[in-house]
């Protein structure tokens, strides 16, 4: 099931959410012009750049002082240059190709605008770094010798979406159903939807205990598992001094409460 929309009004612009995604674009789009053609015994300027502005989960360990278990001089040729401790912020702007990018703000722009609108402009843009940053932690702490960079804002998303299940779970979410030659949208409840996502992102997330990846493909599962339940636990927190929000559905051509 792919979420398209809700029945949730919001009463301001969006602008932060708005932000966010043209940021991640705008970075994508850099990413598009850099060479991907690797030199003899080398890095394309595309596999370079995500090694440097990547989160490489045993060069932050490293750098925290962790001592992963990694060949020292394999740390020496993959974190060098890697600017470490800022890629926890920068790694959540970046992306690895047109379906990373489209599906990842897809999810934004469905849940992030409500979460702005109850939480404050300023107050979700600090929100949705802190529980990026949470997410990349939990990657970290769970791979801290995997030398492959994670990038991607799915974890910050996952936040995100762990803010809106407790403001919203009985909001409707337009879904759309793919069956085999039928294309099909319903609506279905957040908490529903949302449930079976997290649901899914654990038991993969277990699954991939064991892989060097950190996950089946090179999805950072416990990025998602950490980010989502940073994002159930601090958004009350967030909310503390902001009025309440009047929540306004979409019923047929009119709107009520």
């Amino acid at each position: 099931m792919i979420p398209i929309g809700d029945r949730l009004s919001t009463r301001t612009i969006p602008y932060v959410n708005i932000g966010i995604i043209v940021v991640n674009f705008l970075v994508f789009f850099y990413e598009l012009t850099l060479n991907t053609q690797a030199p003899l015994r080398g890095l394309s300027e595309l596999d370079r750049w995500f090694q440097d502005w990547g989160a490489v989960p045993a060069c932050i360990s490293d750098s925290l002082g962790l001592k992963p278990n990694v060949d020292p001089r394999a740390l020496t040729v993959y974190c060098e240059g890697n600017h470490t401790l800022l890629t926890v912020f920068a790694s959540v702007f970046m992306h690895a190709g047109w379906l990373h990018i489209l599906g990842n703000m897809l999810f934004l722009w469905v849940f992030g605008d409500n979460v702005e609108d109850a939480l404050g402009h300023v107050r979700y843009l600090v929100f949705y770094l802190i529980v990026g940053l949470v997410a990349t932690a939990g990657q970290v702490a769970l791979n801290m010798n995997d030398l492959v960079p994670g990038v991607g804002a799915s974890g910050a998303i996952a936040g995100v979406m762990g803010a809106y299940l407790v403001m919203y779970p009985q909001a409707r979410i337009a879904v759309f159903i793919p069956l085999f030659f039928f294309l099909g949208a319903t609506y279905v409840p957040a908490i529903a939807l949302i449930g079976i996502w997290f649901l899914m992102q654990v038991f993969s997330g277990v699954a991939s205990i064991g892989y060097a990846t950190g996950g089946s493909g090179g999805v950072a599962w416990w990025a998602h598992v950490g980010g989502f339940l940073a994002g159930l636990l601090l958004v009350n927190l967030f909310r503390v001094g902001r009025p309440p929000r009047r929540r306004y559905y979409w019923r047929g051509r009119s709107w009520g409460k």
